[in-house]
């Protein structure tokens, strides 16, 4: 898989995993919430901060694939969790501050 191609898969599965706590309420999109009818919010954002480590982990890996492994220092890791939770603004929106016409 070529640079781009990778990078575009990426910015794709940012996207989806950001938005996913907010669109299910299955913990990790795979266990059932019996305990809780409606999933908690804290619980959104551990999810939120599970899949930022994890889309994390296959970007390094990508990375490592092609090559052209960098290091990385703390600025970029702190832009890339303010970008993962800028692209979670459309799940959030869906899930609390869209008006339900009942």
């Amino acid at each position: 898989m070529n640079v781009s191609a990778s990078s575009w898969l990426i910015i794709l599965l940012a996207i989806l995993a950001s938005n996913l706590p907010f669109l299910n309420e299955r913990c990790f999109a795979l266990i059932s919430m019996r305990r809780f009818p409606i999933k908690p919010f804290w619980l959104r954002l551990i999810e939120l901060i599970g899949f930022y480590f994890v889309l994390g982990a296959l970007a390094f890996a990508l990375e490592s694939l092609t090559g052209n492994r960098f290091i990385q220092t703390w600025e970029f890791y702190a832009v890339t969790a303010c970008l993962f939770i800028v692209l979670a603004f459309p799940g959030f929106i869906f899930r609390y501050l869209k008006k339900r016409h009942v």
